[in-house]
């Protein structure tokens, strides 16, 4: 997979037709290609419908998102991999990773299963697996779009802590590897720290961003520890 494409989101406004004041108003953020980013939020500040917007799942907005040199609603569809795997149930493996590329070479199915530790169980159902496993083959079917650009929307949510940290693993591994635009929508510090280069945090309605940095190399704990900090400063 060559790097992802960059993301350029220029928004005016966006505001739900039930709600009194507007969930967007004047907000950019530029990612770069191949660029792995954590947006953090509180709940309800639109941090999942920032995402749908990029996805070109959600086009009542005014302004623009490009994902490349195209619209949103116009790029190729990205990989999502959402807070529960929505997987096909009545599809075993292979057949899930089909659904989104259903072209895609018997030979290429074995070595994305392979490559998120799946390696075997292309004809297992989704019933067959942990939600980990789970987990994995969401991420495979995700890959398997080739768009380069990945969505992940609170991916750990309701995982063991031993699970989380092996998925955190896994999923790193594979960026650094194939070199996707990611971007990854979370409420915990630690999934931003362990899988992200950039934060930004949003906060306030309408939201707009109130901090945007790169994380180091420091560590862990370090790196938490200045997201928590940047949440705390927000006025």
């Amino acid at each position: 997979m060559a790097t992802g494409p960059a993301v350029s989101i220029a928004l005016t406004h966006m505001q739900f037709a039930y709600a009194s004041v507007p969930l967007f108003g004047p907000l950019t953020l530029d990612v770069a290609p191949g660029e792995v980013v954590a947006l953090i939020g509180p709940s309800g500040v639109g941090k999942t419908t920032l995402l749908r917007m990029i996805g070109g799942l959600e086009r009542a907005y005014e302004g623009h998102i490009k994902v490349g040199d195209l619209l949103a609603d116009q790029a190729p569809p990205p990989g999502f991999v959402f807070q529960d795997a929505r997987l096909l149930p009545w599809l075993d493996a292979a057949a899930n990773i089909r659904a989104v590329s259903p072209d895609i070479p018997q030979a290429e199915v074995d070595a994305l299963l392979r490559n998120v530790g799946l390696e075997g169980l292309r004809a297992s159902y989704p019933r067959q697996l942990s939600g980990g496993m789970q987990r994995r083959l969401g991420l495979a079917r995700a890959l398997a779009a080739g768009s380069g650009l990945l969505l992940l929307d609170e991916p750990f949510v309701s995982l063991d802590r031993a699970v989380v940290l092996d998925l955190q693993t896994l999923f790193r591994d594979i960026f650094k590897a194939k070199h996707p635009t990611v971007i990854v929508v979370s409420h915990d510090p630690e999934d931003a720290a362990r899988l992200a280069d950039r934060v930004v945090i949003l906060a306030g309605r309408p939201a707009r961003i109130t901090a945007d940095f790169q994380l180091g190399e420091a560590g862990i704990d370090r790196s938490v520890a200045a997201i928590l900090a940047a949440q705390k400063e927000v006025p």
